[in-house]
C-alpha cells in the first residue's frame, strides 16, 4: 500500500491527518508543498485543488481531512 500527503506545516488538518497515520501504524510519505513547488505541482495534477492536505492512497485522492473516506480506502 503506497500513502502519500501532500502538506504544508502550519496545516490544522494535514498534522490531524499524519497523527491519524501514525496512531493506527500506517507507513506515509509526506510532502512539504511549502518548500518543494515539484511536489506542489504534482499535487494539483493529482486533484486539481491547491489547497492541503491532499492524500493519494494507492491512486485514490483525498481531499482534506475525510476520515470515512481514508479508512475506505485504506481497506481496499
Amino acid at each position: 500500500m503506497t500513502v502519500k500527503i501532500y502538506s504544508t506545516p502550519t496545516c490544522s488538518y494535514c498534522n490531524i491527518a499524519k497523527k491519524y497515520f501514525r496512531e493506527h501504524n500506517i507507513k506515509f510519505t509526506d510532502y512539504n508543498v511549502m518548500i518543494n513547488p515539484k511536489r506542489a505541482q504534482e499535487m494539483v495534477d493529482k486533484s486539481g485543488q491547491r489547497g492541503v492536505p491532499v492524500i493519494d492512497i494507492n491512486g485514490k485522492i483525498i481531499v482534506g481531512f475525510n476520515q470515512t473516506e481514508i479508512e475506505r480506502s485504506l481497506k481496499r
